[in-house]
């Protein structure tokens, strides 16, 4: 488990704060027991738009005067509570660094697999923004 999240009841009338609960949890979350007896004893399903969880770090956002829970998060759960609770501008952009790091992690046989189908190195270069003189390191020129 990778970092606590704090669980709470989002008040009535009270400007949305965290993420719902059900927007980031695969089940795991609100299945074990000491979150199952939190959500009992406030008479309230896991479903509820009212559960609210916020990240590490961030308890202070919790509404004062509101009991929470802290909520051990698996590193994949806390990513998706860090999104969720994220601004959408922050969000598109943490996408794009993904997605840069999943296509930069492989250039290499990205170009070779360019190369091999016939791309000539220069407009390989052209279109990746790559330093010629890498694309013909690669190609063995």
């Amino acid at each position: 488990m990778a970092d606590d999240a704090y669980l709470f009841l989002l008040p009535d009338r009270h400007p949305r704060v965290g993420a719902a609960l059900a927007a980031v949890d695969d089940g795991e979350c609100a299945e074990t027991p000491a979150v199952r007896a939190w959500l009992e004893a406030h008479e309230v399903a896991a479903s509820s738009d009212r559960v609210r969880i916020l990240p590490a770090g961030a308890e202070a956002l919790v509404p004062q005067g509101v009991e929470c829970l802290p909520v051990p998060l698996s590193a994949e759960e806390s990513a998706r509570v860090h999104q969720e609770c994220a601004p959408h501008s922050v969000t598109e952009a943490e996408a794009g660094l993904v997605a840069f790091r999943e296509t930069t992690q492989d250039w290499e046989a990205l170009v070779r697999r360019a190369l091999t189908a016939g791309v000539p190195a220069s407009r390989v270069a052209e279109l990746t923004g790559l330093d010629p003189r890498d694309i013909g390191r690669l190609s063995g020129a």
